[in-house]
């Protein structure tokens, strides 16, 4: 019981580190990563708004695959709908998740399709 407490610390310790350099605006939203432990979703919000711009999950993705893949497809999803937003660059919020698996091909597939982030 100890040690998930001080897991959850370290973890929500690492979340405000991150998320302290974060800031998302209109012409450059943030991009907040989820990840559970099935479902990768990702979201674009302008900070001085308060608001959700675009959105996409895992859920959405038809296809079957590993989750990797999965994270990915939503990836290129978020980015396609970004571009109809007007959207051409983001700022990476990673939360307190390391920048590789699932949040890594989410963000290199964002990249691919175009977004500068």
């Amino acid at each position: 019981m100890k040690q998930a407490k001080r897991l959850n610390a370290v973890r929500e310790r690492r979340n405000r580190r991150v998320r302290s350099h974060v800031h998302g605006t209109r012409e450059r939203p943030r991009l907040a990563i989820f990840r559970s432990n099935t479902l990768t979703s990702a979201q674009l919000i302008d900070d001085e708004a308060g608001k959700t711009i675009v959105a996409a999950s895992s859920k959405e993705v038809k296809e079957k695959g590993t989750k990797t893949e999965c994270a990915e497809k939503a990836g290129a999803l978020l980015a396609e709908r970004a571009k109809k937003a007007g959207i051409t660059a983001t700022v990476v919020d990673r939360g307190s998740y390391r920048y590789h698996g699932r949040v890594k091909a989410l963000v290199e597939a964002i990249r691919t399709a175009g977004l500068n982030v």
